[in-house]
C-alpha cells in the first residue's frame, strides 16, 4: 500500500469517527430521558425552565431568580411555590425540571427515580435554614424551651398560646415538628393550619395569643422593606440554646451555623436534567459566589461558601 492510500484511509477512518462522536453528541442531547427532546435554546445561560419550591423559601428564592435573571436576560426561570411533598411530587412531572425542598434523595428514591426518568437527578445542599418562632408584638412570652414547643405542638403545653403552622400537611414544616421535635406523636388538632407562612405572620400579627412558625427567610432580612412590615407586627421568639440550659437564643447566622439553635434544617436542589440544561446553571448559580452572599444577605448560613465566626460579645435580648 503507498502512502497516498494510506494518508486517505486515515483521513476516512477520522472522518467517520468525526461523524459518529457527533452523532452520538446529538442523540444524547436529544434523549433527556425516554424520548424527551431538548429546545435548542436550553443552555445553562439561557432558555425557560419552570420549578416546584418549598412554600417556607419564597423570599429568598424570589432573590435568587431575580438576581439570576438580571444576569442572565436570555433565562426565564417560572418557579412554582407549593407544600415540600407536593414539590417531590414533581419530580415525576415533566413540566418540572428543578425541586428546592429541605431535604436530599433517600438510595431508594434515587433508584425509582433513575428507572422511572431513565438517568439519576442531581442533588445538594445549598444553605442551613432554621425555623423561627413568632410571637405577637403585645405578648407577655418570647423566651421558650424545645420543651414548651413539644408540648405545645402535642397539645399538653400550659401556655395560653394557639400555635400556627403553615399548613396541616405535607409542609416541611410540618414534617419537621413530627420528625425533629414529636418525633412521630401527632400533631394536635388544636394547632391551627395557615395556608402559608404569609398566613402565619398575618394570623399572628392580629392574634395576640398566638405563637407561629416560619422559616428564618421571611423574618431575618431586616433591609428587606416588606420583611420590616412583618417585623414591626410580630416579635421573633428566643429558644433554649442546644446544650446550653438557661440560655436563650434567636436564628442567627451563627447560632444556625453552630446549630446551637435547635431548630435548623438544610435547604436543597434536585435537578432532573442529564445534560447542561438551564436547571444546572441555576443551580450552579446558587452554588457559587453570587447565589452564597444572596442566602447570607437572607440570614441563611451559606453551604458552599465559608462562613466565618468571630469572637465576639453579642446580648441576644428578648
Amino acid at each position: 500500500m503507498n502512502n497516498s492510500s494510506e494518508r486517505k484511509r486515515r483521513i476516512n477512518f477520522f472522518a467517520i469517527a468525526l461523524v459518529g462522536f457527533l452523532l452520538a453528541i446529538v442523540l444524547f442531547g436529544c434523549g433527556g430521558g425516554k424520548g424527551r427532546s431538548i429546545p435548542s435554546d436550553d443552555t445553562p445561560t439561557s432558555g425557560t425552565i419552570q420549578i416546584s419550591v418549598d412554600e417556607s423559601f419564597k423570599p429568598i428564592i424570589d432573590s435568587q431568580i431575580k438576581v439570576f435573571m438580571a444576569l442572565f436576560p436570555q433565562t426565564h426561570v417560572i418557579p412554582h411555590y407549593k407544600p415540600e411533598a407536593e414539590c417531590l411530587k414533581d419530580l415525576t412531572n415533566d413540566s418540572i425540571r428543578m425541586v428546592i425542598v429541605t431535604r436530599g434523595l433517600s438510595e431508594e428514591e434515587v433508584k425509582y427515580l433513575k428507572d422511572t426518568l431513565e438517568f439519576a437527578p442531581i442533588w445538594d445542599k445549598i444553605a442551613s435554614d432554621a425555623i423561627a418562632v413568632i410571637v405577637n408584638n403585645k405578648a407577655k412570652d418570647s423566651l421558650f424551651d424545645m420543651s414548651d414547643i413539644r408540648s405545645l405542638m402535642n397539645g399538653t403545653s400550659g401556655y395560653k398560646l394557639k400555635p400556627v403552622l403553615d399548613g396541616k400537611k405535607a409542609t416541611s414544616t410540618v414534617r419537621f415538628m413530627l420528625d425533629s421535635v414529636l418525633r412521630g406523636v401527632p400533631i394536635s388538632p388544636d394547632v391551627a393550619g395557615a395556608d402559608s407562612s404569609q398566613g402565619v405572620i398575618d394570623y399572628v400579627s392580629q392574634h395576640e395569643d398566638a405563637i407561629g412558625f416560619v422559616g428564618v427567610s421571611w423574618v431575618g432580612d431586616l433591609l428587606d422593606p416588606q420583611q420590616l412590615r412583618f417585623v414591626n407586627k410580630v416579635r421573633v421568639a428566643s429558644i433554649e440554646a442546644r446544650e446550653e440550659e438557661g440560655k436563650y437564643i434567636k436564628p442567627y447566622q451563627a447560632n444556625i451555623a453552630t446549630k446551637r439553635y435547635p431548630m435548623t434544617r438544610g435547604l436543597y436542589y434536585i435537578v432532573k436534567e442529564n445534560y447542561g440544561g438551564l436547571g444546572r446553571g441555576f443551580a450552579n448559580f446558587m452554588q457559587f459566589e453570587k447565589g452564597q452572599l444572596i442566602f447570607r444577605k437572607a440570614f441563611l448560613v451559606p453551604a458552599k461558601m465559608d462562613f466565618s465566626l468571630r469572637d465576639a460579645r453579642i446580648t441576644e435580648g428578648e
